[in-house]
């Protein structure tokens, strides 16, 4: 049988903490389904097919294993989507115990509307303080965000700073 995970999130932009949790899930699950979602709370720098083509670039240049796709949901619950792939599993990062208090509702949600597991990831520590909101305040006041996220993505945010 089949594993199949899908790893949400808004990835406004992708991170190197996004792309640990993905390569990871990679290796656990048989296939794996990133999926940039639509959150109503937040208000998105990126359209969702720049966030979708920037994380196929870098797991393009990570050299990333051919069980990942990367596709987009802004209709629905996750959990329909999960059903629609056959998906089983939510792989979701934490950084911290607040990550897991606002995840939890939704956990139980999930699995309550579909059967749904989640099953949490860590970060490497090198990553764990980094959020993409984080990394659009340092690239917006002109700093230096190529620590922190592809090099893809650096270029892309580069490429928007003003001259």
């Amino acid at each position: 049988m089949t594993k199949i995970a899908v790893v949400p999130g808004s990835f406004d932009p992708v991170t190197m903490g996004h792309m640990d949790v993905i390569l990871r899930a990679a290796g656990v699950f048989d296939e794996v389904h990133v999926l940039v979602v639509h959150n109503p709370g937040k208000n998105a720098m990126l359209p969702i097919s720049e966030r979708v083509a920037l994380i196929q670039k870098s797991l393009d240049e990570a050299g990333a294993p051919e069980n990942i796709t990367v596709a987009s949901w802004s209709v629905g619950l996750l959990v329909d989507y999960c059903t629609e792939v056959g998906a089983s599993v939510l792989v979701k990062g934490i950084r911290s115990q607040i990550d897991v208090a606002y995840e939890t509702p939704m956990v139980i949600m999930n699995r309550s509307l579909a059967g749904v597991e989640t099953v949490f990831m860590l970060p490497d520590p090198a990553h764990a303080h980094v959020s993409s909101t984080l990394v659009r305040q340092v690239a917006e006041l002109g700093g230096d965000v190529t620590p922190y996220v592809p090099a893809p993505v650096a270029r892309f945010l580069d490429k928007r700073r003003p001259a």
